[in-house]
């Protein structure tokens, strides 16, 4: 078994990435971890001292104190939050048409797919190599799916190659190479969310959540801060301290893309869609990492029972703190439609902001949040122009196609969808969950709709 040289740097790779997510925080830097921060930065990244010195730093860096003037009230703890939302709001659980369940429920399974895919193969590209290669190919604005059987210039021009794909799938995710959908941990999380449900209830507890990752999810399956968290469960670390201890990327988006199955299967109560989210996302995040998390679920909630798109949007914030970061960012963008400003306009204003060659920004929870609300609220219930809007900015590209997917499938119902987008996916997934392998969407929607029939928190008519 050949093992990266990588995997045995625990720490030195997360020193620079800690230090930006400690600003963010608030966090006030002693001049003695200034000083460390430069010496460690100073060092070869394989010397074993920057190893030793990164594991002390990240520890020290944690019992930094809040400055008093920082802005924001940003709580991880489950009380903390729910005291911390907007006051005004009604939170009773709204009633979903039985009729349309099943419709919308498949609608969510499979717009999550279809804005994944689309996203899946130019992940991790900066923009200016997006639209490139959209415009030379003429498929800008989207109009499907990006292929690799293109001009032979192109190809080389832009790096579209044919080989063996991430997470063990046979190609890159060309649309011309796929038969169904691919595996991607989007998708893996929605369907162990489902895995979840049924073996635990609607009452699992994080312990719960971290049972099951051992259990489903092999631990080559996880990124970012969800490795470190299952490296903390190993280290027999109960949540929450397995998602602050040592993790660097505790605010990312890694939880944000887990959201879905706890909307799924809250249609109309989306404060419940988020709380199950916070108990989903403690394991690996904290403060606005977990926000991101009950925010997108709390919009799939709301979004089986309205078809306006901002009050989906405003039913997410709702389940956030009102005086943290990502409720800011998401209410700048908000405005910025109301306003009358254009898309453009305002992806440009979100890459000022964000500089998508700072790997922090690229993928935290926040700058992609602001993405996926750009996408649903300019999109305006069109899937097609939802999920070129959710890509073409760049940033966590598959992330946050799946994401805006989602929320117009759960809107608009399977049965609204555009075929072109929808019958590439032949109604299967592949899944590294364990138990699960190549399986029918509609089976999966089929048993997220016989959960939310046992479910004592939705009202059904």
């Amino acid at each position: 078994m050949k093992i990266s040289q990588h995997a045995y740097l625990q720490y030195a790779l997360h020193v620079e990435i800690e230090y930006e997510q400690a600003l963010d925080e608030g966090r006030i830097i002693a001049p003695k971890l200034e000083e460390e921060y430069a010496q460690i930065k100073a060092l070869d990244l394989w010397d074993p001292q920057r190893e030793k010195l990164a594991a002390g730093f990240l520890d020290e860096m944690e019992k930094m104190a809040i400055r008093v003037d920082y802005p924001y009230a940003e709580p991880s703890d489950l009380p903390g939050i729910l005291a911390a939302k907007p006051s005004e709001y009604n939170s009773e659980a709204v009633p979903v048409s039985r009729e349309k369940l099943t419709d919308k429920i498949y609608g969510a399974w499979l717009a999550r797919c279809a804005g994944c895919l689309l996203g899946h193969p130019i992940e991790g590209w900066q923009r200016e190599r997006i639209l490139g290669l959209l415009k030379e190919t003429g498929n800008l604005p989207i109009r499907y799916y990006i292929s690799s059987e293109i001009d032979s210039s192109i190809a080389e021009k832009y790096g579209v190659k044919n080989t063996p794909g991430s997470y063990g799938n046979d190609s890159v995710s060309w649309i011309n190479n796929v038969k169904h959908m691919v595996e991607d941990d989007d998708m893996n999380y929605t369907i162990i969310g489902l895995a979840i449900v049924e073996q635990y209830g609607f009452d699992f507890t994080p312990d719960d959540v971290a049972e099951a990752w051992l259990r489903y999810l092999p631990i080559l399956r996880t990124c970012t801060a969800e490795r470190i968290a299952y490296r903390n469960l190993l280290n027999l670390m109960d949540p929450p301290r397995s998602a602050s201890y040592r993790n660097s990327y505790r605010e990312w988006i890694g939880a944000q893309i887990r959201a879905d199955l706890f909307g799924y299967v809250n249609p109309g109560n989306p404060e419940k869609a988020a709380e199950m989210a916070w108990r989903d996302a403690s394991i690996s995040h904290v403060k606005n990492g977990i926000y991101g998390e009950m925010w997108v679920a709390a919009m799939l909630a709301s979004a089986a029972v309205t078809d306006d798109l901002e009050s989906i949007v405003l039913a997410g914030l709702r389940q956030i703190p009102e005086k943290c970061r990502m409720a800011e960012h998401i209410v700048r963008v908000m405005d910025w439609k109301r306003k009358g400003d254009g898309f453009d306009e305002a992806v440009a204003r979100i890459r000022e902001e964000y500089d998508e060659n700072n790997v922090h920004h690229w993928c935290h929870a926040v700058s992609n949040a602001m993405i996926v609300a750009a996408a649903l609220l300019y999109g305006e219930g069109d899937l097609e122009a939802t999920l070129g809007m959710a890509v073409v900015p760049g940033f966590d590209t598959d992330c946050n196609g799946a994401t805006a997917g989602s929320v117009l499938g759960m809107r608009n119902g399977a049965s609204a969808l555009p075929d072109k987008w929808i019958a590439p996916l032949n109604d299967k997934i592949r899944s590294g969950v364990e138990g699960f392998g190549i399986v029918p969407l509609s089976d999966l929607a089929n048993r997220t709709v016989r959960l939310i029939e046992q479910n004592p928190y939705v009202c059904m008519k």
